[in-house]
């Protein structure tokens, strides 16, 4: 059945429930309140602190604007996108699509102009419904988008180019809209993260869209009685589809607006978290908090904070070993997955394998994995070889919207082939090695960025790491390290040139570079950006110097 149904049926089982929450503590900070001062409810929501709405009202919402759509013209398959700070409004909009019989389009929140109306043009969107961070944005591609029928403004101050969604979605029923919605229904697109140029329009289906909130509940064996804490944006596979666990659980989440350690321990303490997904930066950055005194865990109630997982890129178990020693009551898990495969999951380690944490795990609930080498033969397990990663399953995608090539080079014979490099041992624990496009030739041999990255992150003055590689004329390529520092902290090339003499010699990075790590929005480094940064420019500007 569609993921609709759960929140009817949560509207129904549930209807004062709270479904979710928003806090933005930027407000509370500048109006230096408590977070029990929260403001009146007439107030306009961008003025409030904190906002919630039960699952009813959240069905009503999803409910009126569907009918908004269908009302406009929308028909089933009408490509709507969705180009929103993460917000309380979000999910409803989100459902209101689906339940209209639509495809949902969300897109990032970092889009250019020019960007917007590439993925606007790519899934064929006729309708658009943004924020008021995005008015700029569209209002430079609104004359050039004809596709794009109707835009929606959601906020107060609506500009003359686009509709009132506030104003327009209090004049429709709640009523349940008569749209039959089936699993092989097309549900929604998602772009890919673009660490390997313009990004693809990935199409899932609503079987896809519940398989994957069943596996996400099912690892995390969400209760009632949990509470998710949301800061990822909402945009992304991954964010969604960890809540998509509260939403088979009936539970309640709550959305962040903001990553600060001290907003993300306080939100936990006020809406008694019991679920936090982190992206590697933020936890790494509520331990250094901590550590230099900066935040202190006894003005927090964390007690009932149970799980701590991250996915969406890979993780260092140094991090994690230094996590438990804070919070070592803590389960631990990791999620590997693509939004080719509905988001995180289908590689899962599990609160039980804490024993194998140098690995990314088992295949998850609903998966199926293989390693294949380029022939095509399998990789057994407990082998030495390494493959690419290919996955099986209900989340799978349906295709690369408009895109026959590439939906053959990666859909073959029912299965995904991921393009990341991975590993098996004798227990059948998976380990991803490295992208296939990361790869680093040098001198004949294969480096794996990864690799290297996790040991030179073992450095306890190192933030971050990259390693990406640059032109050599006599080896081809070579590994060149940008590092970033720990603020407050010192670290020489010598230094590090030193710590990494453990490193195989043909591992060891050949240049440093000192600098910040730039990441995307989901957690990833963005290596094409450094590529372009340092690949060779930099290296003419070094050897100029010289």
């Amino acid at each position: 059945m569609p993921a609709t149904d759960y929140l009817i049926m949560n509207a129904a089982k549930y209807p004062d429930d709270i479904a979710l929450v928003e806090v933005n503590p930027a407000i509370r900070d500048e109006r230096g309140r408590t977070w029990r001062d929260y403001e009146l409810v007439e107030a306009p929501a961008s003025q409030r602190y904190r906002r919630e709405i039960s699952w009813k009202v959240f069905n009503d919402q999803a409910n009126r604007f569907a009918h908004l759509l269908i009302d406009a013209g929308v028909e089933r398959n009408t490509k709507v996108a969705i180009l929103l700070m993460n917000c309380l409004e979000w999910l409803p909009i989100y459902f209101g699509v689906l339940k209209a019989g639509a495809v949902a389009v969300p897109m990032n929140y970092r889009y250019t102009a020019d960007e917007i109306k590439y993925c606007l043009e790519l899934s064929d969107a006729e309708v658009l419904i943004f924020g008021p961070e995005f008015i700029g944005r569209v209002e430079q591609i609104a004359d050039r988008i004809p596709q794009v029928k109707n835009l929606y403004f959601v906020g107060e101050d609506c500009p003359t180019f686009a509709h009132s969604y506030n104003r327009r979605v209090t004049h429709f029923a709640a009523e349940e809209p008569d749209i039959a919605i089936s699993d092989d229904d097309d549900a929604a697109i998602y772009f890919s993260s673009g660490t390997t140029g313009f990004p693809k329009a990935i199409l899932h289906n609503h079987r896809s869209l519940l398989q994957a909130g069943l596996c996400e509940q099912q690892h995390h064996g969400q209760t009632r009685d949990d509470c998710f804490l949301c800061i990822p944006p909402l945009y992304h596979t991954g964010a969604k589809i960890h809540w998509f666990g509260s939403l088979v659980s009936g539970s309640k989440g709550v959305i962040l607006r903001g990553v600060r350690p001290d907003w993300i321990l306080q939100t936990v303490s006020e809406e008694h978290c019991t679920l936090v997904w982190l992206l590697v930066p933020w936890a790494q950055d509520i331990l250094d908090a901590i550590d230099d005194g900066k935040v202190d865990l006894d003005n927090y109630r964390l007690d009932q904070w149970r799980l701590m997982h991250i996915g969406a890129q890979p993780v260092p178990p140094s991090l994690v070993r230094r996590w438990k020693k804070r919070f070592p009551n803590h389960e631990y898990d990791n999620n590997y997955g693509l939004s080719e495969g509905m988001g995180p999951g289908s590689i899962h380690l599990g609160v039980e394998n804490f024993e194998h944490l140098e690995t990314n795990g088992v295949p998850g609930w609903g998966w199926e994995a293989e390693i294949r080498r380029e022939d095509g033969t399998v990789v057994a397990p407990g082998s030495e070889d390494v493959g690419e990663l290919c996955l099986k399953g209900n989340c799978v995608m349906v295709e690369y919207y408009n895109n026959p090539e590439a939906t053959a080079e990666a859909l073959r014979d029912g299965w995904l082939y991921t393009g990341d490099v991975a590993r098996i041992d004798a227990e059948g624990f998976i380990t991803l090695v490295d992208r296939a496009k990361d790869v680093i030739i040098t001198g004949g041999e294969n480096l794996y960025p990864v690799q290297i990255e996790a040991f030179i992150r073992g450095n306890d003055n190192v933030k971050d790491v990259a390693v990406i590689g640059v032109p050599d004329e006599r080896l081809g390529e070579i590994a060149c390290a940008i590092i970033e520092v720990k603020e407050g902290y010192e670290l020489t090339e010598a230094a590090i040139e030193d710590f990494c003499m453990d490193l195989p010699r043909y591992k060891r990075p050949r240049r440093y570079i000192f600098a910040d790590v730039p990441r995307n929005s989901t957690g990833k480094i963005d290596k094409p950006g450094l590529r372009e940064r340092y690949g060779v420019s930099h290296l003419v500007e070094k050897e100029t110097q010289e």
